[in-house]
């Protein structure tokens, strides 16, 4: 007599059948269903939409930002900022509001964010490609891509969007206040208690612990962990140990240059 499938026994196919999602679907769950969300990535790994809205979200409210206290004003705030560090002469600030507000100069910084998401994004899952290969466990770059992809999305469009209600609701007017605020007006971080400019060192680390980028990080490890095969602590090592490059090098920055970096 032929033995059926048991109820827990899967034919060929059907576990891959069991985690697939169509993008939407991907792009739903990564927020309430994280877990299988990663395994179907595992199964069939895709980031150009989730990328995609990424970008959109981000260049929402940084050109929101900019229309909405003025691209001058931004700069003639960003000059004086600057000018309370390095002592920078009148004629030195009006040479570099002239060279700011040039149409060329101003095309670059309007489309700086979208070559920045890119880099960051392909650089990102390079290293989480050899976190995974130096742990012993093999993963595509595609799918090191999805991960990084799919685990930065959910921070980052709750981010833009408080920070677009926030721009509504109180536009900076301060110098300080207005330079600052183009990296973003919500201050979900222990940073907001010290005085950014009198401490940038200090600011950045406090800066670093920030709730949006803490649950990128449990996204990132989860990913990590499901879709290469990590351990749970392998997974956090290597998602940690590129956090932690992240923080020193700004504080290197920070420290060199005297201006604290979000």
């Amino acid at each position: 007599m032929s033995e059926t499938n048991s109820p827990t026994t899967l034919p060929a196919g059907a576990a891959h059948e069991a985690n697939a999602m169509t993008t939407p679907q991907t792009l739903g769950n990564i927020f309430f269903e994280p877990g299988p969300t990663f395994e179907a990535l595992r199964e069939r790994p895709r980031f150009l939409v989730a990328a995609l809205i990424m970008l959109v979200a981000f260049m929402a409210f940084y050109l929101a930002y900019i229309q909405w206290v003025g691209y001058e004003n931004l700069i003639n705030a960003e000059l004086e900022t600057r000018s309370q560090v390095t002592e920078m002469s009148d004629e030195r600030k009006a040479a570099g509001r002239d060279i700011q507000l040039k149409p060329f100069v101003k095309a670059i910084r309007y489309s700086v964010p979208v070559t920045g998401i890119a880099i960051l994004l392909a650089a990102g899952a390079g290293i989480y490609l050899l976190g995974a290969m130096l742990m012993g466990k093999g993963m595509s770059y595609k799918q090191a891509l999805s991960v990084w992809t799919y685990s930065s999305l959910p921070p980052l469009v709750l981010l833009m969007t408080a920070n677009l209600i926030l721009l509504l609701v109180r536009t900076p007017t301060q110098d300080s206040e207005i330079a600052r605020g183009l990296n973003g007006l919500v201050q979900a971080n222990p940073g907001i208690m010290v005085d950014a400019a009198a401490h940038p060192v200090l600011a950045t680390a406090l800066g670093a612990l920030d709730l949006f980028a803490l649950y990128g990080l449990f996204l990132a490890a989860l990913g990590m962990r499901k879709v290469a095969r990590l351990s749970s602590g392998s997974a956090w090592a290597v998602v940690l140990g590129l956090w932690l490059l992240g923080v020193i090098g700004r504080i290197i920055i920070a420290a060199t240059t005297g201006t604290p970096m979000a």
